[in-house]
């Protein structure tokens, strides 16, 4: 499709599409919050059993990036990236075609598996195309137009379920196509495909450690948005409208500051970053979740989506910069515990605000607060001698 145009032109269309893939995972998954209502009558079915959409690509997602990037190291970057927007290409039309319940899931189940392997693949290709000492600000650019996709595909699905809400799966599986299509930069089809990566090595501890900072990170910030929902109804009697408008603000914040935050990582380190945001937003969440005041614990839950982007693009960074080999592997384990923490945290949380609702945001909060720090690499002793020189987010 780049085919005919200039050599400038065609590395900026894509290097854009680099970065509209990160927007395309996070807005697929979340289209369906606001108008399940739409589908399940669409589908004969009711809005709860519609509902089951949203862990039928969430799980599969997070299930099979364990092991996408492995593979698509193995297979090939380019052609990987490619196959799988092909596959989500098909599996969105069968989303916009499908006649029953079971049939739309099955396709949503697709969905998920094919975004599994774009993700973690286009994070590995952009940290191979740039300089380490701009690597934080390229991860904050992809993270911002990841928190842009989730933010706006509840609004785009509305729109959408306002005419008919198989339109929005129309529309995603057009802009599926034209990203494959474009493809990955012309930079990444000089990465050799790794034949002999390895699931072991993207398993060693240093990636574990981390990955298990990102669940905690999403988990106690990025998952609680239901929770933040349910308080606003209970405490503050916040109409449909005034709860989504308060749960938007954390992504808003996240697309102003992810790329802010970059520039900052490729100054302080990866390590510096994380333990940054970890404290401040374990101190936001227990504000949003506690204060009486309906427009601190706003103020507060916006003020943590900035937070989230200290952790979410340091953690990126840190498992970029961490020894070993596999690196697609690696960030294919943290991306996949990532979103295990948002799966995780209805299950674990709900009960608990039954009990008392406070608990339920100060427990995820000391989480948040304790043990980041303890998890994350050190920094090395280099990092303090000259941060402009050294690689960005080196653990």
């Amino acid at each position: 499709m780049t085919e005919g145009i200039t050599p400038g032109l065609r590395t900026r269309l894509q290097l854009f599409a680099l970065y509209a893939g990160g927007f395309l995972g996070p807005f697929g998954a979340g289209v369906v919050t606001s108008m399940l209502p739409e589908i399940g009558d669409g589908l004969g079915v009711d809005a709860a059993a519609a509902a089951t959409s949203l862990t039928a690509y969430l799980l599969p997602f997070a299930l099979v990036m364990l092991v996408s990037g492995t593979l698509g190291a193995r297979w090939g970057r380019m052609r990987t990236v490619r196959v799988a927007y092909g596959v989500y290409l098909a599996a969105s039309l069968a989303c916009f075609m499908a006649p029953t319940l079971e049939m739309f899931l099955a396709a949503r189940i697709l969905q998920g598996c094919a975004n599994a392997f774009t993700t973690p693949l286009l994070i590995a290709t952009l940290a191979a195309m740039t300089s380490q000492q701009k690597l934080g600000r390229a991860l904050g650019t992809f993270g911002a137009l990841q928190a842009g996709g989730q933010s706006i595909a509840p609004l785009i699905g509305g729109l959408a379920a306002e005419v008919n809400w198989r339109l929005a799966f129309l529309a995603i599986a057009l802009v599926a196509g034209l990203l494959g299509a474009i493809g990955l930069p012309d930079a990444a089809r000089k990465i050799p495909a790794d034949t002999g990566a390895r699931l072991r090595d993207a398993l060693r501890l240093s990636v574990l450690r981390v990955g298990i900072v990102a669940l905690l990170g999403w988990g106690a910030l990025g998952g609680l948005g239901f929770l933040v929902a349910f308080r606003a109804e209970d405490a503050f009697a916040f109409s449909p409208a005034a709860r989504g408008l308060l749960i938007t603000g954390f992504g808003v914040a996240g697309i102003l500051a992810a790329r802010p935050v970059g520039m900052l990582i490729d100054r302080v380190g990866a390590t510096r970053a994380v333990m940054i945001g970890a404290p401040a937003g374990a101190a936001l969440v227990a504000i949003a979740g506690t204060v009486g005041y309906a427009a601190v614990a706003a103020i507060a839950w916006f003020l943590a989506g900035v937070a989230a982007q200290f952790l979410l693009v340091g953690v990126n960074a840190a498992v970029l910069t961490t020894d070993g080999v596999n690196r697609g592997g690696a960030v294919s384990v943290v991306q996949a515990l990532r979103f295990a923490g948002a799966a995780l945290a209805p299950i674990a949380l709900t009960p608990l605000y039954a009990v008392h609702p406070d608990l339920s945001f100060l427990l995820p909060a000391l989480l948040l607060a304790v043990l980041p720090p303890l998890l994350m690499p050190r920094p090395r002793p280099s990092d303090t001698a000259d941060s402009s020189k050294q690689p960005a987010g080196s653990p």
